[in-house]
Formats: structure tokens, C-alpha cells, sequence
């Protein structure tokens, strides 16, 4: 029988343990990060290139240290959880020590690359870093903040993306960002709410005074609320008045949500979105159809009655 302290050895077993601590499969949420570079217009592309990616791999070695912060002071949390209790540190197969070198490789790498895009983009990662401070230190335990406060994480994300190439990113693209993070966030608490059954409070207070109905009703709320946010900002902002055909995103954005949201309440899913993204085949498409329609449009294909 393997024991933890072998697992943490194995040469095969070892790689697999670095890349679940780090959540590499997580870093699917940093591609909000091309979503200013994407929209900025295909003139640009060629010479964002070399930021956007800056930006996405600090996003990503930051969120990364976030994880692996949050699962040595959890520790004890996790070993409780049903699915949580086989993360790498929980389980033994990567010691605290390790896991602590391994952060603070993250949190040094993805600041030097921030610092490396200038002073706005330094600004935004570590506005990100300071609520996921409080985040771990209170907001977690209170309900609604703690979704609230994951949410900004991502409209920090789009933010990084826009400041590390200098451009300004609409409004309602950054209300669209906020309900679909909020959406997420509470399709996972609600997955965990069902998942744990009367003795959640153990492995997350704030799911105690959460409530089925008031989960129901906020998933259905924000993703509704993403959906009208960006069926907007494809008929009125900058991008849309200079390439109105950008409005065929919105259809695989609408799917993609309809879809996410038949998931979470017909088969309970939404644990854990990156798990979604990459096997359903339906969110698959949506995502494959959004960044093809949305370069097909950008490129230069006319909808006349859309154009005045």
C-alpha cells in the first residue's frame, strides 16, 4: 500500500502533484486577460502579442501562489472535504515546505512580469493580491462577499490585459466579466452546498448561511445578467459601432451560458468550472464558435443592415 510520503517521491506521481497544486487547469480563467487585445482590433495584434502574453502568465504564476497559500493555511479544512481532502497538500503527496517554495516562486515570478508592463498593470496584480488577502483573512466566512470578492478578481484579469497593452476597455465588456464571475462562483457554492449535506459548515463557514433557493435564484440572476451585459456591449460600444458583425458572438456567449446553466441545475454540476469548460462538448463549442466568429468579424466581414 502506498503511503503519502511515497506518492510525494514518485517520479511520475510527483510532476502531476505540482501541476494540481499549482491549478494549472485554473489558469483557464486568465484568458480573460486576451479579451481587451482581442477587441482592440486586428490592426493591433502583432505588436500585443508579446504583452498580452506577459500578462496572462503573471496572472497565472499569481493565481497560482493565491492556491497554494490558501491550501497550506486550509489544510486541516480540506481533509475534511469529500473531493477537497485529495488536493496535493491534504493528501501528503507535496509536504507544506515544498508547497511554501513552490508559492513563493509564483508570487516572485508573476510580479517581475507584472513590473515588466509598467506601473498600471504592477497596480492592478497587486490590487488582485491584496483581496485575496482579505479574502483569506475574512471575506471567505461571510456570504455574498465571498463570491463578491472573487468576481473582482476577474475584472482584474480583463483590467490586467487592457493595461498591459494601453488600451481602455468598455464598460459593459467589465459588467458582462463581474455576473459571469458571480455566476460561476455561485454554481460553485451551490455544488458544495448540495455536495456536503448538513455538515458544510465544516469545510466552509459561509455555506451555513447560505440557503438552496437563495443559490438557485443568484446563478440564475447573474447569468442572465452576463448575458443582457454583453448582448450591449456588442450593439453599443466602440468595438461594435467600428465591427458591427461582432454582434455573432453574442450567440455562442448566450449558448454558452444557456448551457452552463442546464448544467448546473439538471445534473448539479459547477464544482468546478474549469472541469466544465474542458469536458463538455457543448461549452467546448461555445468557446471555439466565440473566438472564430468574433476573428471572423473583426477581419472584415460586413453586415450591411447592421450598418448605417
Amino acid at each position: 500500500m502506498s503511503t503519502p510520503s511515497a506518492q510525494a517521491t514518485s517520479p511520475v506521481g510527483f510532476p502531476k502533484s505540482v501541476i494540481k497544486l499549482l491549478r494549472v487547469k485554473q489558469w483557464a480563467k486568465n484568458l480573460l486577460v486576451l479579451a481587451a487585445p482581442l477587441f482592440a482590433g486586428p490592426s493591433h495584434h502583432p505588436q500585443y502579442l508579446v504583452p498580452t502574453l506577459m500578462a496572462f502568465f503573471s496572472m497565472s504564476l499569481l493565481s497560482s501562489s493565491t492556491y497554494v497559500w490558501n491550501d497550506l493555511i486550509d489544510v486541516e479544512r480540506d481533509r475534511l472535504h469529500p473531493v477537497k481532502r485529495f488536493r496535493p497538500i491534504a493528501s501528503g503527496s507535496i509536504s507544506k515546505a515544498l508547497a511554501t517554495v513552490l508559492g513563493i516562486a509564483c508570487f516572485v515570478g508573476g510580479l517581475l512580469l507584472a513590473s515588466l508592463l509598467g506601473k498600471a498593470s504592477l497596480a492592478i496584480v497587486l490590487t488582485y493580491l491584496f483581496i485575496q488577502v482579505l479574502y483569506n483573512w475574512r471575506l471567505k466566512r461571510t456570504p455574498v462577499a465571498d463570491v463578491f470578492t472573487l468576481s473582482v478578481g476577474f475584472i482584474l484579469r480583463a483590467c490586467l490585459g487592457a493595461a498591459a497593452i494601453q488600451v481602455v476597455i468598455s464598460g459593459w465588456l467589465l459588467y458582462c466579466t463581474g455576473a459571469l464571475a458571480m455566476m460561476l462562483g455561485f454554481a460553485k457554492r451551490r455544488n458544495e452546498f448540495i455536495l456536503q449535506g448538513e455538515d458544510r459548515s465544516a469545510t466552509r463557514e459561509s455555506l451555513a448561511q447560505y440557503s438552496r433557493t437563495a443559490l438557485d435564484a443568484m446563478v440564475a440572476m447573474f447569468g442572465a445578467g452576463a448575458a443582457i451585459c454583453y448582448a450591449i456591449y456588442t450593439v453599443d460600444s466602440k468595438t461594435a459601432h467600428k465591427y458591427p458583425a461582432i454582434i455573432l458572438t453574442s450567440l455562442f456567449v448566450f449558448y454558452g451560458i444557456t448551457r452552463y446553466v442546464f448544467l448546473v441545475f439538471a445534473v448539479d454540476e459547477g464544482g468546478e468550472p474549469a472541469d466544465v469548460l474542458f469536458k463538455d462538448p457543448h461549452i467546448i463549442f461555445s468557446v471555439v464558435g466565440f473566438f472564430v466568429s468574433a476573428v471572423i468579424a473583426l477581419y472584415g466581414v460586413r453586415i450591411p443592415i447592421l450598418e448605417q
